[in-house]
């Protein structure tokens, strides 16, 4: 098996062997995950589950044969730590030197001389 599914199965099965189906149920692994019992496990290993299938098609998938399975990513918010920022750069008015204006402030008027000799005002 590709090392692309290897983390998310082995992530899949200690979920598993941990969940109630399993340990108080007394019920096989793989029958946990079928319907009758699907239900019964923790979102996170019906998630695993949902992401195992779709990293098992995506090896099969055409459109993903050059560029490959994208890595899995462990969650860090259900590991209770806030997500960062999407964007580069610094949080906005972080105190990195960026002054807030009332927007009465005075404009920079300059004025400059076009190629065709033309004097334009400039903003």
């Amino acid at each position: 098996m590709p090392s692309s599914c290897k983390d998310i199965r082995a992530a899949l099965a200690d979920c598993l062997t941990s969940s109630e189906c399993v340990l108080i149920q007394r019920n096989q692994p793989s029958d946990c995950l079928r319907p009758p019992l699907l239900d019964t496990l923790p979102t996170r290993c019906q998630q695993l589950k949902r992401g195992y299938g779709e990293c098992k098609r995506g090896m099969i998938d055409m459109r993903k044969r050059f560029r490959g399975n994208q890595p899995i990513a462990v969650s860090k918010e259900l590991e209770g730590e806030k997500p960062g920022q999407l964007y580069a750069g610094a949080a906005f008015n972080s105190g990195n030197g960026v002054k807030p204006t009332s927007g009465h402030e005075d404009e920079k008027v300059e004025t400059v001389v076009g190629v065709d000799g033309e004097r334009r005002v400039v903003r």
